[in-house]
């Protein structure tokens, strides 16, 4: 199984920390935030990754190289303009392959096993699922989260709510509607899956962070730093 980590984004409220280092470089607990990821994906056996970039990609292509060091092949997807998730997805699916892949934002911080991923999606074309979610509780920053979870589905309506984790799996057919090149946000594609009962989720009860501010950067660095 191929897995993406998105990359791309500019880290606004990261400034002005991201003026000059991509959101996914910036250090906690010793390394990049993208190399946490790339080092946990090949522990749970995924060592094929695309990795999507824009604001200073090529500082990005520069410190993870080919991937040979981690003990894994990357291969980069290019975006001129950051094009949103979906759009971005869409931009790499000739490197993603026509199976169900993983993908993960570059900009959390996740004890999650991924070793759990490719057993559900091999079986995602028999269940005729579109999406497989990974979601959290929700956070301080984050109330009233995103998608409700009922018998290991989820749906856009319903209470509680929890909050998307950002790891996820797809089926790439999900995405053949959207140009290469243009932008296109993944929430309505979700929706849209889950009103056809094509999406299915688990909630993850671990360490989970959305490393989206200097302070929550910070506090991640005293975690992983401790461990």
């Amino acid at each position: 199984m191929k897995a993406m980590i998105l990359a791309a984004g500019r880290g606004e409220r990261m400034r002005p920390l991201t003026d000059a280092t991509p959101k996914p470089l910036l250090i906690a607990g010793g390394k990049p935030l993208i190399v946490w990821h790339l080092e946990a994906l090949v522990r749970a056996g995924i060592r094929e990754i695309v990795i999507n970039h824009a604001h200073l990609g090529h500082m990005i292509e520069a410190a993870l190289g080919d991937g040979a060091r981690f003990g894994a092949t990357i291969r980069y997807s290019p975006e001129g303009e950051a094009l949103e998730t979906a759009g971005g997805i869409a931009n790499a699916l000739p490197l993603l392959g026509a199976a169900p892949f993983a993908v993960i934002n570059g900009d959390i911080a996740c004890d999650f096993d991924y070793a759990r991923l490719p057993a559900i999606a091999r079986a995602m074309p028999d269940r005729h699922l579109q999406a497989h979610l990974v979601l959290v509780p929700n956070p301080p920053h984050h109330p009233r989260g995103d998608f409700a979870l009922r018998d290991g589905m989820v749906f856009a309506e319903g209470e509680p709510k929890l909050t998307f984790s950002g790891i996820g799996l797809y089926d790439p057919l999900q995405f053949a509607g959207i140009a290469r090149g243009a932008k296109a946000k993944l929430a309505p594609l979700l929706r849209m899956a889950m009103g056809d009962g094509a999406v299915s989720g688990e909630l993850h009860g671990g360490r989970w962070m959305d490393v989206g501010t200097p302070e929550r950067l910070a506090e991640l660095d005293r975690l992983l730093s401790a461990l």
